[in-house]
Order: structure tokens, then sequence, then C-alpha cells
């Protein structure tokens, strides 16, 4: 190989390496809420090199006290994404739990990203604009919300998964504004029961929608991750469920994460039979 020659490969494989994931910033408005929401959307490098070609979809739900960039500052979510050419899409959801919260009118975050946020996205971007190809990830309150929306939502998305989820919040009425967005435990046991995943998941069958379940044995959810394995055993819905040394905190979740998206990327890979084939946009 000559000197130009080799220059132009060198050049060639520079630039390729070169490209990688963008991060997007937007206010995607709220009608339900009468305000905007911060959103990180990941694109991952295919976005840019195959621009015929739709991408699939992972909404990322954060945990209480966070918001719409900490998994992205925290983990290798950014990078995955390129791995896996998976477009992500992490909402900054105040301490709402994903649910409408009965007690406070501002705070509608199923309504929002059920509705108002998946429409914003497949009408701004390049997406698999079909069930099989969403999927839902959080961490802590952000894994409640991943299967409550689900469970809940079953006509949007086809995959939840939970990383040390708080799935079982009653035994914590104190904490994380659940008072507040509930009401009292004792005056409204109803909607104590019914909001909580652990009874949201009786409402589920078999094939309805592909779960993976990860917390560490340390972890202060545990118990209640325990009884949903148990409950979804009983109902015998398959899912995965991992526990591994380790408490509620980054490192657990930053580990974690590699393992999850690749049971996402494998179920959006089995789907492709399922689903229609994708029309290249032009």
């Amino acid at each position: 190989m000559n000197i130009p020659s080799l220059f132009f490969s060198l050049l060639l494989a520079f630039s390729s390496s070169a490209l990688a994931f963008k991060v997007e910033s937007q206010d995607v408005p709220s009608k339900a809420m009468a305000k905007t929401i911060p959103v990180s959307i990941v694109l991952p490098k295919a976005y840019e090199e195959n621009p015929a070609v739709p991408l699939p979809v992972l909404y990322l739900l954060h945990g209480a006290g966070d918001n719409n960039s900490t998994w992205l500052n925290a983990t290798s979510i950014s990078s995955l994404a390129d791995q896996f050419g998976i477009i992500i899409v992490s909402p900054s959801s105040d301490i709402s739990w994903y649910f409408d919260s009965p007690e406070i009118p501002s705070s509608k975050y199923e309504t929002f990203i059920s509705t108002e946020l998946v429409t914003y996205i497949d009408s701004h971007y390049r997406t698999r604009a079909n069930r099989l190809f969403r999927a839902l990830l959080g961490n802590s309150m952000g894994g409640h919300g991943a299967l409550f929306l689900g469970i809940r939502h079953k006509d949007l998305f086809a995959t939840a998964v939970s990383i040390s989820g708080g799935v079982d919040f009653r035994p914590f009425p104190k904490n994380w504004n659940l008072d507040k967005l509930l009401g009292n435990e004792k005056d409204h046991p109803d909607r104590w029961n019914d909001l909580t995943v652990l009874n949201q998941a009786k409402k589920l069958k078999d094939g309805d929608l592909a779960i993976s379940i990860d917390v560490g044995v340390y972890d202060f959810f545990v118990e209640g991750n325990r009884a949903l394995h148990r409950e979804l055993l009983d109902q015998k819905v398959a899912h995965d469920y991992t526990e591994r040394p380790g408490y509620h905190g980054w490192p657990y979740w930053a580990n974690a994460i590699p393992y999850q998206m690749l049971y996402i990327s494998n179920r959006f890979k089995e789907n492709e039979a399922k689903a229609p084939k994708a029309v290249s946009v032009n």
C-alpha cells in the first residue's frame, strides 16, 4: 500500500470511529400538566449512519431525587445506545412514581409518558413506531414506573425492566412524597393497594409483556421484588429475575445496565419476526 492510500485508509478509519452517539435536550410540552418537561434523548451513531432506517426506543426512567440527565451522567447508557442501536429517551419526572396522582392535579406522569411523550418522540424522531420496539427501563422509583407503565399500557410497550425497583411501596408510607401523591394511607387504602406494581401485576397474563427484574440482595427493596417474583411465578408469567450482591445505589445500577440493555436488545431482535417489515424513511 502506498503512502497516500495508507493515509486515506487511516483517515477513513478515524472518521468512522469518531461517529458516536448524540445527546439532545428537549422541553416537551404536556397539556395534562400545563408545563414543559425536560427530556434527554440519546441518538446512537446508527441514527446518522443509516438515515433511512427507523430505530427502536427505550424510555429510561430515573429514581426519586434524580432527573433526565442522571442516568446519562452516572452510567455507560449512551455508549450502550451506540452498541445496540437504540434511541434512549429519559424524561425528568420529579418524585412522581410515574402514576397520575389523585391528590396533586399537576402530577400526571402516567399520562405524560404514555400519551404525550410517546406521541412527541414518534413524530419528531425516526422511530419504529410499534409497541414491539418500545421498551421501558428504570431504577428505584423508575423501576416501579417501568413495570407500572408497561403493565397498564401493553398496547404501547412490549418490554419492561426494573432495576432495584420500588415495586411495593406500601412498607414506606412516609417516604418519597408517597403520602402527598396518594393521600394518607389510612384514608385511601384503595389507592395504596391499587397503584403498587405488586398488585398491578395480577392483571398480567403470560406473553403480555417481556419482563426483567434485577435487584441487589442487600437492597431495602429486595423483599418487594421477591414477592413480585413469586406472584409472577404463581401466575405462570414468564420473566427474568436476577439477584446479585449489591446495595441500592449507582455502583449496582451501573453494573446492571449492560446486562439489561442486552436483554432489551434481544427482545427487539425477537420481535422482528412478529412485526411488519420496517419501511425505509426517504
